[in-house]
């Protein structure tokens, strides 16, 4: 018997899902995050190869597998790419090693081989698009310096700037000040400073939801706010797609079920023409079924 490993890593964790010939799933673990960087993919790659050795040992599967198809957050530069498929190389858990990122596991699950977006907005955003002719491409994903529009990084940041402008007067008062400031544990608004200074991605990202909430409570500054995120992830998909309107799928923190910006998102598309849905994802499985088709072809 032949087996496949599909990976799925981020910040927070890491899955790992083996798969059989038939593409039946034989076992799966997780463990730490594995994010891939150019100057430390060992990292990473000791992330992947435990949750690799752990979901082999659950389900009895000996290694090395067949193909190990890695989906990554950070892989999207080449230098990244290579360091840790290298490092997995040598750690001799899977004949080959394929690394590529946790979006393209997540496109997988979503549409298999058929043409579709994928739409991503959680901290960061992107959308990822195969169209008839089955080219691949995105449109967004360049971070929280160039890009990220519509993400809860870019949300949570908007709002700490609105703040800032309607503390000086040149933005009209916000209910926001105060959620901010309750959510970042800060006492006053001079705190901000040193807090942006050194808070992580996700803790700016953690003030999206408040947004969303004040908007519905009728904040005006709030409301505009959410209105330009959602046109900013619109916009992402409008660029993928050009003149076709292929099927949208939802995935990621402020637009999956349960997401604030769903429904809103969801709406805006539909006006579009765009037939959109969200549902669950599960990349790890997506990546296995990715590295079974690389090992039968």
């Amino acid at each position: 018997m032949t087996f496949f490993v599909g990976v799925d890593g981020g910040g927070t964790r890491t899955r790992a899902v083996i798969v059989d010939d038939d593409g039946r799933e034989v076992g799966r673990a997780s463990g730490a995050g594995a994010v891939a960087t150019a100057s430390q993919p060992e990292r990473a790659a000791s992330a992947v190869i435990r949750a690799v050795q752990e979901a082999a040992a659950t389900s009895g599967v000996r290694l090395p597998a067949s193909v190990l198809w890695a989906g990554l957050a950070g892989a999207g530069t080449p230098a990244a790419r290579d360091g840790v498929r290298t490092a997995l190389e040598q750690a001799g858990v899977a004949d080959r090693v394929v690394v590529g990122t946790d979006v393209e596991a997540a496109f997988q699950h979503a549409f298999g081989d058929r043409s579709g977006v994928l739409l991503i907005a959680g901290t960061g955003s992107i959308a990822w698009i195969r169209d008839e002719a089955g080219e691949v491409r995105r449109v967004g994903g360049w971070g929280r310096h160039l890009g990220d529009e519509g993400s809860g990084f870019a949300l949570g940041l908007d709002a700490l700037r609105l703040v800032t402008r309607a503390a000086d007067g040149r933005a009209e008062s916000t209910s926001l000040a105060t959620r901010v400031l309750e959510e970042c544990a800060l006492s006053s608004l001079e705190e901000i400073v040193p807090w942006i200074e050194t808070a992580k991605k996700g803790e700016v990202a953690a003030l999206a939801p408040i947004v969303v909430a004040e908007a519905d409570g009728g904040d005006p500054g709030a409301a505009a706010l959410v209105g330009s995120a959602v046109d900013g992830l619109v916009a992402h998909v409008r660029a993928a797609c050009g003149e076709t309107k292929p099927t949208v799928v939802l995935w990621g923190g402020l637009v999956a079920d349960g997401g604030p910006l769903r429904s809103r998102v969801l709406e805006a598309l539909a006006q579009e023409g765009f037939s959109a849905t969200s549902r669950p994802l599960d990349p790890g499985l997506g990546a296995a079924m990715l590295a079974r088709e690389a090992g039968l072809t």
